[in-house]
């Protein structure tokens, strides 16, 4: 949470248009403010530090040729919502100690109500 009581979250996508789209979807919501959007590993490692956001929205297929599951393991300590395009990785997302997982493309809704229920420390989309 910031000052006001918004849950800070922090935006992780190499996609321009996509990292836009969400802070655009997120910004809307008046309880939640977007601390940052990043494109890298490298860029979410030191945002997380530094941020100090309340939910990580990870993409799980950043670039670099970095295994997206390994940084959901380095996060251990932030609530992690993870996206992909693959459905296929929910479960190693999970498994990897996401708190939920939510496929691109999916209603603008979902992803909300994952970002929320990550914060609450409940499960969230699955």
């Amino acid at each position: 949470m910031d000052d006001t009581g918004r849950l800070r979250v922090l935006i992780a996508d190499d996609d321009g248009r996509v990292r836009r789209a969400l802070r655009a979807l997120l910004e809307a919501e008046p309880d939640i403010a977007v601390v940052g959007a990043v494109a890298t590993a490298r860029e979410v490692r030191a945002a997380a530090r530094t941020l100090r956001p309340a939910v990580v929205v990870l993409d799980l297929l950043l670039p670099a040729a970095e295994d997206g599951l390994a940084l959901v393991r380095d996060l251990a300590g932030r609530p992690v919502v993870a996206l992909s395009v693959r459905g296929g990785l929910r479960g190693a997302a999970l498994g990897a100690g996401a708190r939920a997982f939510v496929e691109k493309g999916a209603a603008p809704e979902a992803l909300l109500a994952a970002i929320r229920a990550a914060a609450a420390g409940e499960p969230g989309a699955r």
